[in-house]
């Protein structure tokens, strides 16, 4: 049985590279989110989101906030934290972007997922 709807092979092939690229640009969009997120853990946020917590990612291995590595926060829960600070963490709403902030997260989160 023939479809009602079917593509020239030129069709097809320009339809599958399209997709193909949209794919290639999220893969580039992710990877500059996430350099981004390590830039603002180790360099961008002042002070530094190094200083105080582990992230074997990042090569940070602070003591006086929580091991990331082991908590595994979800992206909401960093967004949150940064936002708004936690215990004698300060917030970073004033100071850093919702870029940063989000990049930050979605950067904390994947690297410590298994």
């Amino acid at each position: 049985m023939v479809s009602k709807f079917q593509l020239s092979k030129t069709a097809g092939l320009l339809l599958g590279l399209a997709l193909g690229s949209a794919q290639a640009g999220e893969a580039a969009t992710d990877e500059a989110r996430l350099a981004l997120g390590r830039q603002v853990f180790t360099e961008q946020a002042q002070p530094a989101c190094a200083l105080c917590h582990s992230l074997q990612d990042a090569g940070a291995a602070g003591a006086i906030g929580p091991d990331l590595d082991q908590l595994k926060p979800s992206p909401e829960r960093v967004m949150a934290a940064v936002r708004g600070g936690v215990g004698v963490m300060p917030a970073f709403a004033a100071s850093l972007s919702a870029e940063q902030i989000e990049a930050v997260a979605h950067y904390v989160a994947r690297v410590t997922q298994p």
